[in-house]
């Protein structure tokens, strides 16, 4: 018997919804991966391909959920705390920052406020990119850190203060500053979202 028509078969086509979904959450995704990272470009580039891909095989469910953008963004995240698990063993500690573009409107600040980001350990880092870039509540972030909302509280008001002896008033004193009180980060211009926003 000929067995020729048992060839492998053709991979299954690309949902047609989802290059339209990466062109457009694909900036938003790269400004998270470029705060997690403290400022490498290269690296933030890697890890949104690599979250996208992870995204791409489960697109067909993960297309159907209430938020798929939300999603993304927590694939995004663990994919750059398992890529600092794996790095971990072998990486050097360093006062030298990545080459990174500085043509923001306040560039001393955008460097200032990537040191400060890049010196925190990565679980603490990603606990102020999703609460403060990302807007999420205590109860979000934990979800998407499989942490605790305690010890979403307890990263984020150790990496506040961390960022605060750094950043000093730029930081702001809004939202946490008396302690993380389980809601969103204010709205107000001055806040810290808008502080990291400036370095984009």
């Amino acid at each position: 018997m000929d067995h020729s028509t048992s060839a492998e078969q053709p991979a299954e086509p690309v949902p047609p919804d989802f290059p339209a979904f990466a062109v457009s959450r694909g900036r938003h995704l790269l400004r998270t991966a470029f705060l997690l990272t403290g400022g490498d470009a290269h690296l933030a580039e890697d890890l949104v391909q690599e979250a996208l891909g992870r995204i791409f095989v489960k697109w067909r469910r993960i297309s159907r959920l209430d938020n798929p953008s939300g999603y993304a963004q927590t694939v995004l995240v663990n994919t750059f705390l398992s890529y600092r698990r794996r790095r971990s063993s072998s990486e050097r500690v360093t006062d030298t920052l990545p080459d990174i573009a500085v043509d923001g409107p306040d560039p001393a600040l955008r460097l200032t406020l990537l040191r400060a980001l890049g010196e925190l350990p990565a679980q603490d880092r990603a606990v102020l990119v999703l609460r403060f870039w990302e807007d999420r509540s205590v109860e979000e972030t934990a979800a998407a850190l499989r942490l605790s909302s305690t010890a979403v509280r307890s990263r984020s008001s150790r990496a506040l203060a961390r960022m605060r002896a750094t950043l000093g008033e730029s930081l702001g004193d809004g939202g946490e500053a008396g302690g993380d009180t389980g809601g969103r980060a204010t709205t107000d211009p001055t806040d810290r979202k808008a502080v990291l926003g400036r370095v984009l």
